[in-house]
């Protein structure tokens, strides 16, 4: 047994163990999270209830159960009901989740097993989704076409048809907004700002003055003739609606503008509802946020995160690798340049905040603001780099990622045996020479781990980007159609910063907690996916100068 413990077996074993167990709890972790997030997108089957109310009288219930739990008699007497059972007994009830937000004060309420008189699942019941006031449960009764109600045979049928026009008709008019007006928007914003330059500089002839004044009469009557064909689309989509029988017995008009989906849940088989299941996804990823981020797809904070972190990997992998070049290449062994090692490290022990605090006052304030001044002089007062940005955000967390870069590229520098560098310089070759062609490909897989562990680090960190440039809700991205077609001034959303809002912001912590598992569960697939492509790179490279250290 001593020779055992000596020969240090066990503490290999304890280390294997203790190993495999962060990494059953990590997969445990991003189960659960992967669980409670995806399975929001799973077709719910909706319930109708008949229940009594304190009063005695009978009332009607249509929803899907969100949660259930066991409560003790005792802790519901004390809040005023009144049962049969013997104290220290325990009461089943249901947190529902009932929509139909505008004629309904909660979107969830808990009824108590005892107040059920009854509980079906018809298959008519649909489940309606809504570009606002959340989802919409009850019995389509009739189609109302152009202010005429409809005698069909089929309304279900005809239901979805006229939700299938109303939603293309909508995507049109979107579509147009965005493409079309937005760049007549973008040209105007342009002349206008040019009028002001030429002001500025004391160059607004009368002959400029007349030409700017042709092209603005220009744009503006094409964009008076577009304004009308996307007034047109949306007109033609708010044209139609469909009568529901809702809970309270009572026929509510809903129109088919407002309408995204419909869905008869308790009848769609398993089939059916594994589709479903991908559309949504599909639909979370791809769509805008709707409804104060609570509900609709993430696709801004996706777009956002990807950019920000591949603008910050642009800049920060030169600058960590000229730093760890030249402190483990021409450095001297000396005081300054072990202070300046210990200085890097300890950069990576600073709280994130601070950097957004310092890349708030340097980057924006000053930085941006002298740029606003000598080069977009025509703007002011309304910033154009001096306002937090994507630039901002991009360089303050490659500030941040510094350390990171520069220790692992020099460890990898570290690693080149001598003889490499003595030998190409005994062949003629210069010091530059040797470094560009034998010493930083020889160091590029390490330059790849400091690029994965920046990466991994930047596109969680929240923190300082609330300083330097996301925000709630972003009305274009920072890439479009417009000339420089890459705006890097603009403000962006960030998966983590979408997390935040959506989980400690929003007015319905019961409706927004789903989207909060699965916006996580999508950040840790892009972290993930981004950290394997750069695995990947680091992998090839690894095995194609793997011949120099030979």
């Amino acid at each position: 047994m001593g020779k055992w413990f000596k020969s240090g077996s066990p503490w290999i074993w304890m280390t294997g163990g203790a190993v495999s167990i962060s990494l059953i709890a990590v997969l445990g972790l991003l189960l659960m999270i992967a669980w409670r997030g995806l399975s929001y997108f799973w077709p719910a089957e909706i319930y109708q209830w008949e229940l009594n109310d304190p009063e005695g009288d009978r009332y009607t219930l249509i929803g899907e159960i969100y949660d259930k739990e066991e409560v003790p008699t005792e802790r519901l007497i004390s809040a005023g009901h009144v049962f049969k059972e013997t104290p220290g007994e325990t009461v089943t009830r249901y947190l529902v989740k009932t929509g139909n937000r505008e004629f309904v004060g909660l979107d969830f309420r808990w009824i108590l097993a005892t107040d059920i008189i009854s509980r079906t699942q018809p298959e008519n019941i649909a489940v309606i989704e809504r570009s606002k006031n959340g989802d919409f449960y009850g019995y389509p009764i009739a189609v109302v076409e152009d202010g005429k109600r409809l005698a069909l045979d089929d309304i279900e049928a005809s239901f979805e048809a006229h939700i299938e026009r109303a939603v293309e008709l909508n995507d049109q008019a979107v579509t147009l907004q965005k493409s079309e007006i937005g760049s007549i928007n973008h040209e105007m914003e342009q002349l206008r700002l040019r009028e002001r330059r030429y002001e500025l500089d004391g160059q607004l002839t009368e002959g400029r003055k007349a030409e700017i004044a042709i092209k603005q009469a220009s744009l503006q009557a094409e964009y008076l003739l577009l304004e009308k064909s996307f007034f047109a689309l949306r007109t033609e989509a708010a044209r139609d609606s469909v009568i529901i029988k809702d809970m309270r017995g009572e026929e509510v008009v809903l129109k088919l503008d407002t309408i995204l989906d419909v869905t008869y849940s308790n009848r769609i088989s398993l089939i059916g509802k594994i589709g479903h299941w991908f559309v949504g996804i599909g639909r979370f990823v791809s769509d805008d946020p709707r409804e104060a981020n609570t509900e609709g797809g993430v696709f801004p904070a996706i777009f956002g995160t990807v950019f920000m972190v591949m603008l910050m990997a642009v800049i920060v992998t030169p600058f960590g690798v000229i730093a760890a070049i030249y402190l483990h290449e021409y450095a001297k062994k000396g005081p300054v340049t072990k202070m300046i090692r210990i200085a890097v490290i300890n950069l990576a022990g600073v709280p994130s905040i601070v950097y957004g605090v310092f890349g708030l006052g340097f980057f924006v304030y000053m930085f941006g603001g002298t740029l606003d001044q000598l080069f977009y002089p025509e703007a002011l007062p309304a910033p154009t780099f001096g306002s937090p940005g994507v630039l901002w955000s991009a360089l303050t967390l490659a500030i941040l990622t510094l350390p990171v870069v520069i220790v692992s590229t020099e460890e990898g520098l570290s690693r080149i045996p001598s003889a490499v560098r003595q030998g190409s310089l005994a062949l003629g070759a210069t010091k530059a020479e040797t470094l560009w062609r034998i010493v930083i490909p020889m160091a590029s897989p390490a330059i790849m781990t400091g690029l994965i562990l920046a990466v991994a680090r930047a596109a969680g960190e929240v923190a300082p980007l609330m300083l330097v440039g996301v925000v709630k809700l972003a009305p274009t991205l920072p890439i479009d159609m417009n000339f420089p077609f890459v705006h890097l001034e603009r403000k962006f959303m960030h998966l983590g910063f979408h997390i935040y809002d959506v989980g400690f912001q929003s007015p319905n912590v019961e409706a927004a907690r789903p989207l909060v598992y699965a916006t996580s569960f999508l950040l840790v697939s892009v972290i993930v996916s981004l950290n394997l492509t750069a695995i990947g790179v680091r992998n090839h490279l690894r095995e194609k100068y793997r011949s120099l250290e030979h």
